[in-house]
């Protein structure tokens, strides 16, 4: 299938029907949805380039421009959030043949509609830059008829002398009774003045009783749980401009700490390191997974060891998590562009089979779902959200150019 691209500014913009679609085309940074179009019969070979381990075979089964976060629904759909403001459902994303076309579940007043999460309760949450949201939901729905604004976050000013709101996105994630949300700094390195930036927000499902969870905590956009457990995991992108590989970024079992938990930014990072002269860091959180500086890591999905569905994965891979990585945005010190990728993190439980090894950031996981940037940089792709579906099937985003991508064991039929 050929790549059709072009460079704008010092990015690489590819277009989405080249990957996804012999006809029809969704926009690549936006909300807008692909043409609706007859479902084939089977969904399309990804492009030639990416690839999943001996034993696993990707497909392409959607396009929704600007695709995000993903929440995978107990029937088989699959829901998105966006760039835009607009989320997303893939009908039938895990039919044995090709998904349904995606339709515009609901657009919200603002944007970006990036973060959603499933509750127990019927309802649809999501996050945009000033709120959370919930939205009535029942999986099989392709509309929904309202949302309600029940939390407001990012309600003060951006940090006072620093580089303005570098971070409008709004991360999800439910567990049990309790919704989180990962609010964005302002900044790349400041003292918030607003104590929901640079947070995770800890609430009910109904919004109420508000509270901060975690707090220096850069920019929390990556969340999964342990369904068997309930323990939730929080990723958090490193800050840029310090020294060369550093600081790791991490995913960590947020709900295994009290609140508060303070992960230290920007003064403190990885085992207790001060990255600002006199900073006291012994009381800041050690990390339990640990990946290179600037893989900026979005997406996260634990594979639920009890997983018996039709597309189960081996054993081997469940009761571990998938980290989707987007990539850095640009190369420094002498470090080449970290691709985009999506790696696999080997549990005992909630605590990774390797412990950290803090002269290696890499020595914790594999590689899983990669291809997506060439040797001289250029890329077809960028991964972000990341779900297990509801037959066993992994879903990835990109949010590059639009597709979406099932990932399942075997020989492609």
């Amino acid at each position: 299938m050929l790549i059709f691209s072009r460079l704008v500014g010092a990015g690489l913009i590819v277009s989405a029907c080249s990957l996804v679609a012999p006809a029809g085309c969704g926009g690549g940074g936006g909300s807008s949805l692909s043409a609706p179009s007859p479902a084939p019969s089977q969904a399309l070979r990804a492009n030639s380039a990416l690839t999943v381990p001996s034993g696993f075979y990707v497909e392409a089964i959607a396009n929704v421009g600007g695709a995000r976060q993903l929440a995978a629904a107990s029937n088989g759909d699959l829901l998105l959030g966006t760039t835009g403001t607009s989320i997303a459902v893939v009908p039938n994303a895990e039919n044995d043949g090709a998904a349904n076309a995606p339709k515009t579940l609901i657009t919200l007043p603002e944007g970006p509609a990036q973060g959603i999460a499933l509750g127990q309760n019927g309802t649809l949450y999501a996050g945009t830059n000033t709120g959370v949201w919930s939205i009535p939901y029942m999986p099989g729905a392709l509309s929904a008829p309202s949302a309600t604004k029940i939390a407001a976050i990012r309600t003060g000013p951006i940090a006072p002398n620093s580089d303005g709101d570098v971070h409008s996105t709004s991360s999800l994630i439910a567990s049990g009774t309790t919704l989180y949300v990962g609010v964005g700094s302002s900044c790349n390195a400041c003292t918030e003045v607003d104590p929901t930036r640079a947070s995770v927000q800890a609430m009910k499902l109904d919004g109420s009783g508000m509270h901060t969870y975690a707090t220096r905590i850069r920019n929390p956009i990556a969340f999964t749980v342990d369904s068997a457990t309930g323990m939730v995991f929080a990723g958090g992108a490193g800050q840029d401009d310090l020294s060369l590989g550093h600081p790791y970024e991490y995913l960590d079992g947020l709900t295994s700490h009290p609140a508060v938990a303070d992960y230290g930014w920007p003064v403190c990072e990885e085992n207790h390191v001060a990255y600002t002269a006199g900073a006291n860091c012994a009381n800041t959180i050690q990390p339990i997974i640990e990946f290179p500086a600037y893989s900026t890591i979005i997406g996260a999905a634990y594979y639920p060891a009890s997983t018996s569905g039709t597309y189960a994965f081996p054993a081997a891979f469940r009761g571990g998590i998938f980290v989707s990585m987007h990539g850095s945005w640009h190369a420094t010190g002498g470090i080449p562009i970290v691709p985009p990728h999506v790696a696999f993190v080997p549990m005992n439980g909630d605590h990774p089979a390797k412990a950290v090894n803090w002269s290696d950031a890499t020595a914790q996981w594999t590689d899983f779902f990669t291809g997506f940037q060439s040797a001289g940089g250029s890329r077809i792709g960028r991964t972000t959200g990341i779900a297990v579906g509801a037959r066993g099937s992994l879903f990835v985003a990109d949010d590059q150019s639009g597709t979406i991508y099932r990932i399942r064991p075997g020989i492609r039929p």
